[in-house]
């Protein structure tokens, strides 16, 4: 059996295509379950990551609610604003991808890795799909809320379970921005805050809280353009409004167009980062 490099394939995968996949997919898999491993064994990083967007959604519906109601045409605004408080937590929750890379840069973990026979993307790989589903976790906890406080399907449950999939697609796709990201921060603190804010003028400078009509025309046009509100509405036309075919494939084709940016962005820097 020919030797292994420390990143790349053996000659069989190179001229195997399929067994190259399956030896990237399943390093990834390790990766990813090393990771919700490791969450699992710290319950509060998932407790205090759901508290944080329950608290938009409470603060929002009782606080701004009866000022808002009006503005975001028929029905109540926990309706309208769920499905944007959703696509915000699956956007802030990406941006730990960030600290968790740079962590793991931080205490030597991804040398260890780079000294193991393994695919080079299952790192960044096995980090953005756990954070994925640790999103799909906490929008699941806030839908339970949502529907405490009166938020109610309009579509039925499956276009609904529709929207929610849909915002962590969403997530992952962001996280592959985040991972890139932390490929050029030296330690976790400096990832916080470089992983947060870019974020932060998106996500308020968007539908997610009150419709762009409201908005300065200049301000509108960058807002209704940009992704975080088109995947807002998209996700709000599922699980309770009208859902529009258009909305629906601009809202998808961002997703595929940043994993097919950034993704081998990523992979490609976590490549020099780690070369040597």
């Amino acid at each position: 059996m020919a030797q292994l490099t420390k990143v790349g394939t053996t000659p069989l995968q190179k001229n195997n295509p399929l067994a190259t996949l399956g030896w990237n997919f399943s390093d990834t898999l390790v990766v990813m379950r090393r990771n919700l491993t490791y969450i699992v064994r710290q319950p509060e990083l998932l407790v205090f990551s759901t508290i944080q967007p329950v608290m938009f959604l409470l603060l929002f519906t009782f606080v701004f609610g009866g000022a808002i109601t009006g503005s975001t045409g028929e029905g109540s605004y926990i309706n309208y604003l769920l499905p944007g408080v959703l696509t915000q937590s699956i956007v802030f929750a990406a941006t730990q991808t960030t600290v968790g890379l740079a962590n793991d840069l931080s205490k030597g973990m991804i040398d260890r890795f780079r000294s193991l026979p393994m695919a080079r993307g299952a790192v960044l790989g096995g980090r953005t799909l756990s954070d994925a589903l640790r999103g799909l976790i906490t929008i699941s906890i806030m839908v339970v809320f949502g529907l405490l406080v009166g938020f109610r399907f309009q579509n039925g449950i499956i276009a609904g379970i529709g929207g929610m999939l849909l915002a962590v697609a969403f997530g992952y796709a962001f996280t592959w921005i985040a991972a890139l990201i932390a490929m050029f921060v030296r330690d976790p603190e400096t990832a916080q805050v470089a992983g947060f804010i870019w974020v932060f003028p998106l996500v308020f400078a968007s539908s997610i809280f009150v419709p762009t009509e409201t908005m300065p025309t200049w301000l509108r046009l960058f807002a209704e353009n940009q992704p975080i509100s088109v995947i807002a509405n998209a996700v709000r036309g599922l699980m309770a409004g009208e859902i529009v075919a258009l909305d629906l494939f601009t809202a998808s084709a961002w997703i595929i167009g940043i994993i097919a940016v950034f993704m081998p962005l990523a992979i490609w820097q976590y490549g020099q980062r780690t070369a040597g």
